[in-house]
Parts: structure tokens; sequence; C-alpha cells
């Protein structure tokens, strides 16, 4: 249930994120249109959506940050910068291990959850830095911690909509962390994977129909024609059905215009967390009149899942290649014979 909330919010976040205009200076690290980085006159400079960040010299590398965010926790991961964080909020779904072990031995605390953070309790541990996406509802929370001095950083990579956008934001952390060579062979490494599965795709025969998503209540959230799980159907050589559509965001449908749409669709991916066929059916009996529920493929995003925590959301936001290659072993199984899948898990 909490993925499914997680996903919930960021297409509903989708829907109303705007375009900003890119930045031309050349010695700005561009990471997106959203956010970019420069170090200059012993200054880090950061603009990260609508918030622009200076940190001195002497302000970095942070050695004690706080994460309020289970996705940020990917990032941290990748970089082997685990020890690095004292406090996280709503711990029950946070993947790592190493996490999860710092966690035991009370080297890193529990800060609150996601309705509600331990303020006091994050004051008195004196963080560095704190890490996480901006909700409006915290203004308050973040404003007591801005008034006690300590660094809130708003990172929205989940917003990003090209696969290796969002795996970019290790080299930001990478600034903030005294890691920056790390983070930066990590991109390469990523990058260079990316670009030889898209390469491998290409290779294909066949080129399936695909479906994405689910229903919340009466509502499809459909991605759009240009959002990231748009972008990784087209880099697996797969034909999203709604490949046309230029949105780079969810689009809000009702299972009627879904159903009128899904004529010969072969594959359904991101289909929740369900964990059978009679289950999702039992959530929504309407899925039963799709011909891809009855004769083709669905896949899940519960290929890594402990309990209530899915890496799909942590170090998926980093790993855009094994992402990638889920969906190329989905839709074109003969390229990769030997290959399990790493998050994504068939519905049976």
């Amino acid at each position: 249930m909490k993925q499914r909330i997680l996903l919930l919010f960021t297409v509903i976040a989708l829907i109303s994120c705007k375009r900003e205009q890119k930045i031309s200076s050349s010695d700005w690290t561009q990471i997106s249109n959203r956010t970019q980085f420069k170090e200059h006159d012993g200054l880090l400079e950061l603009k990260s959506g609508n918030f622009t960040y200076n940190f001195k010299q002497n302000q970095t590398p942070f050695k004690k940050i706080i994460l309020l965010n289970a996705s940020m926790a990917g990032y941290i991961s990748e970089l082997g910068a685990e020890d690095l964080v004292i406090g996280v909020s709503s711990p029950e779904y946070i993947y790592s291990e190493k996490i999860q072990n710092l966690l035991k031995s009370g080297k890193i605390q529990n800060v609150g959850s996601e309705q509600k953070y331990d303020v006091e309790k994050i004051i008195s541990m004196k963080p560095d830095a704190i890490f996480t996406n901006y909700i409006a509802s915290f203004d308050n929370a973040y404003q007591l911690l801005k008034n006690n001095g300590i660094q809130v950083v708003f990172l929205d990579e989940y917003m990003e909509q090209l696969p290796l956008q969002k795996t970019d934001y290790i080299k930001l952390f990478g600034e903030f962390f005294g890691k920056e060579k790390e983070a930066e062979a990590k991109y390469k490494e990523i990058e260079k994977n990316y670009a030889e599965l898209k390469q491998l795709a290409l290779k294909a025969k066949d080129k399936p129909v695909v479906l994405a998503n689910e229903m919340y209540g009466d509502v499809w959230y459909l991605p759009g024609g240009k959002t990231s799980v748009a972008n990784y159907i087209t880099d697996a050589n797969a034909s999203y059905i709604m490949k046309e559509n230029k949105e780079e965001k969810s689009l809000t449908m009702s299972f009627e215009e879904v159903y009128a749409k899904s004529a010969g669709v072969q594959y359904w991916v991101n289909a929740g967390s369900h964990t059978s066929k009679k289950e999702m059916l039992g959530t929504n009996p309407f899925y039963g009149k799709l011909d891809v529920f009855n004769k083709g493929k669905i896949y899940t995003i519960a290929g890594k899942e402990k309990d209530k925590a899915n890496d799909f959301f942590e170090s998926g936001a980093v790993r855009a290649d094994l992402i990638l290659k889920d969906y190329i072993k989905i839709f074109h199984p003969e390229l990769l014979p030997e290959y399990q899948l790493t998050y994504m898990k068939e519905l049976q």
C-alpha cells in the first residue's frame, strides 16, 4: 500500500510541475532544467527548482546528514556514504541493508514519519544538512529547522523525466560529500551501460505494445508520452500506447478511456505492487475486461521488496541502467537470456 501511495504522490506531483528556463551559463553543471550547480569563489552554488543555495567552503563536505526521503538513500548507498547519515524518517520504508543495520546499532536515529517529523530531536542532533523533497504542508517544520541554523536542501529528483537525469543527481551528492570522482565514475558507468542497452534493444525483431501504471479509485494515472516511464519503454524498443502524447506529466483518465486505447496491448508494466492477478482483480474488477489482463503479461514493481520497503524507489532512482535492462528483458527476453529481473516481477 505504501508503494501505491508513493507512486500516486509522484504522478500527482508530475501533473502540477512546470518546466523552468534553462540556465545558459557555461560554468554550471547542468543536471536538468530544474537543477544546476557550480563551484566559484570558494562557494558551492545550487539552484534546485525555486530554491537557491550558497554553501561556503567550510560548510562542505557534509559530515552529518539526515534524509527525509527513501529515494535519497539510493544516492548515499551508491557512493558508499551511509556512515554520514545520522537520521532518517520513516525507516521502515528504507531498503538499504547497511542503513538498516546502522539503525539497529543506534548510529542512525529515527526522526519521525511522513506525517510528522520530530523537529526537536532533529535540532538536538545538529546535522550539517537535511535532504528532502519539498512538501508544502511541512513549511512550518522546515522554517523551525532553518531558524535553528539547520540547512534544509530541497531536491526533486523524482520529477525528472529523462532516466539519466535522475542518475545525474549523484554528481551533486558527490559535491556535497567530497566524493566528486567517485560520483563522476559511477555516473559514467551507468551512462555507458544505458547506451549499450539501448543499442541492444534495437536488435529486437518485434516492437510490442505496452500499457503502464494502474487505477487509484476511479482514476487511471496514465504516464504522458514524455514521462520517464514512456522514455524507458521507448528506449527498450517497445511501443507505448501514449507515445504520440507530448506531456511530461501523468494523464488522468477513466477506465473506459484506457480500455478504448488498449487494443493490441501485449505487456502491462508498473502495475503497482500486487501479489497476484487474483488480488489485483479484487482491487479493481474492471481489469478483467482488458485483453492484456487475460492474454498478455503483467509486471509489477515488486521485484525488490522487504516488508514495506521497495528498492525500485531507492536504488532505482540512480540505476537507470538496471531499470532499462528489466524492461528489455520483459519486452525482448531473447536479447538477455541469462538476465534475471531486478526491480520488476511478473504477476501470476
